[in-house]
């Protein structure tokens, strides 16, 4: 009994890069760089679509949403990873690990619903432009919106809760960048059949049904922007495709790769980068993809800005 509480009393160790000093130092600044990029990007495209008129509509919306989304989600890992990066002691308390679990899973799990959401509101403005107020009415944007957001909850509580039941035997040693179910998993000293498959269904949920949903969305968008007329129409509004589908291809292929293989899988490396990406690159690639090559956002920033600016003047 003594030896199964252990890890709840001690914490963790969370190892991430530290076989690797001088990896572990660069990846220190890199990704201090990328976080304090992702806080400003996300803030700016929140603040511009609240005060903008213009972007008062369901796109921005979502926008705002995946942006706090984003924030919370890169907050609840990159803090506490560059804490641990940069000290000999990497301990993290039991009650650290498990807050960061349930957090991250809750976060995780709705940008994947809200990046479904977001490309079924870009169908209807390119598939049902004359309909397109009518579907997308404010109602339904708040319940969809409303809907990412339990979905990540609910799906947090069971998932995190069944996680953290499992018995470590003592074990300490997280050999990953922060906790994440996975990783807890291949850690239990008991049999970890029902977890895996839990694990697996919920992934089949929240990965494969909405990027399923997001493809099908893009291909009825291409067959609408291929009757476009106007060669220059069609070369921007591909490009616009083609880069939301980056984004989800990135995002959805990294987790589909940690969550989707065998719970013992040996590629612990490959697994910290690949985390990595879509707790901390894929984030801060959202306002960039989706709304910094946006006129009407530049534009919103750059009359916000000369707004201050002459605010200052004055004063």
């Amino acid at each position: 009994m003594d030896e199964s509480n252990n890890s709840s009393e001690k914490g963790f160790l969370l190892l991430g890069f530290s076989d690797q000093p001088q990896l572990e130092r660069i990846l220190f600044f890199i990704i201090l760089f990328f976080y304090i990029l992702n806080l400003l990007g996300n803030t700016a495209i929140i603040l511009v679509s609240y005060l903008d008129t213009k972007l008062h509509t369901p796109m921005y919306f979502f926008l705002s949403n995946l942006s706090c989304v984003d924030i919370c989600f890169t907050t609840s890992v990159a803090p506490q990873l560059l804490v641990t990066m940069s000290k000999k002691d990497k301990s993290m308390s039991y009650g650290g690990c498990v807050a960061q679990l349930y957090v991250a899973m809750g976060l995780g799990s709705s940008e994947c619903i809200l990046l479904a959401v977001m490309a079924y509101d870009r169908y209807a403005a390119v598939c049902r432009p004359l309909h397109y107020t009518t579907i997308m009415h404010p109602q339904l944007c708040a319940s969809l919106a409303g809907i990412a957001w339990l979905s990540g909850l609910v799906t947090s509580l069971i998932q995190c809760s069944l996680t953290v039941q499992l018995p470590l035997c003592g074990h300490r040693q997280l050999d990953h960048i922060f906790c994440e179910v996975p990783v807890l998993i291949k850690l239990a000293c008991v049999d970890t059949t029902f977890n895996e498959a839990e694990l697996f269904v919920a992934s089949v949920v929240f990965l494969i049904v909405p990027v399923s949903f997001i493809l099908v969305s893009y291909g009825f968008i291409t067959q609408a922007v291929l009757r476009i007329k106007s060669a220059v129409g069609r070369r921007k509004a591909f490009g616009t495709c083609s880069s939301h589908l980056v984004v989800v291809i990135i995002f959805y292929g990294t987790i589909i790769f940690m969550y989707l293989q065998p719970a013992k899988s040996n590629s612990k490396n490959r697994g910290k980068f690949v985390s990595l990406f879509y707790t901390i690159v894929t984030p801060l690639l959202n306002p960039i993809i989706y709304t910094l090559r946006n006129k009407d956002v530049k534009g919103a920033l750059r009359t916000l800005i000369m707004g201050n600016a002459l605010g200052s003047e004055r004063v």
